[in-house]
């Protein structure tokens, strides 16, 4: 059964992981979307760059945390997309073999409309040494129940 607008409340808190990181994912999406020589060439990185190696490029760490928001909240949600992000943040950076899991809380609720209503809630991303990688409040759009 589809979660609702009505069904979510203020303060709610889920989470999900585990999401395993991995060198071929990093480098993958980097060569294609973000390559810049950080993402792109581990022996470079490791040598020159202050991370001490490759790291994954921020954008594909909000891919992996939209991952398991849609697995964590999203997949089961009445929603119809979302109208943004506010406060995107890359806290630490993400490093291949990292497990990911993400704490989604809901912040603020607006019915807009007869037919549905805004969600404001926050998403960080915690790698396995609970440091917090990721964060962003998203702005998503929820079905309202029809009353009849």
């Amino acid at each position: 059964m589809p979660v609702y607008y009505e069904d979510v409340g203020v303060g709610d808190v889920e989470t999900h992981g585990d999401y395993e990181v991995t060198r071929e994912e990093v480098l993958s999406f980097a060569e294609r979307y973000d390559p810049q020589w950080f993402h792109t060439d581990p022996d470079r990185a490791a040598e020159e760059s202050p991370y001490g190696g490759v790291i994954a490029s921020g954008w594909h760490t909000a891919a992996m945390t939209m991952r398991l928001l849609v697995e964590c909240t999203l997949a089961d949600a009445a929603t119809v997309g979302a109208k943004g992000v506010d406060e995107l943040r890359w806290l630490v950076p993400v490093r291949p073999r990292d497990t990911l899991r993400i704490e989604n809380e809901v912040l603020e609720k607006e019915a807009e409309r007869p037919d549905r209503g805004l969600i404001r809630a926050r998403t960080r991303t915690f790698n396995g040494d609970d440091e917090t990688v990721f964060s962003m409040i998203g702005n998503v759009m929820y079905l309202r129940r029809d009353d009849e």
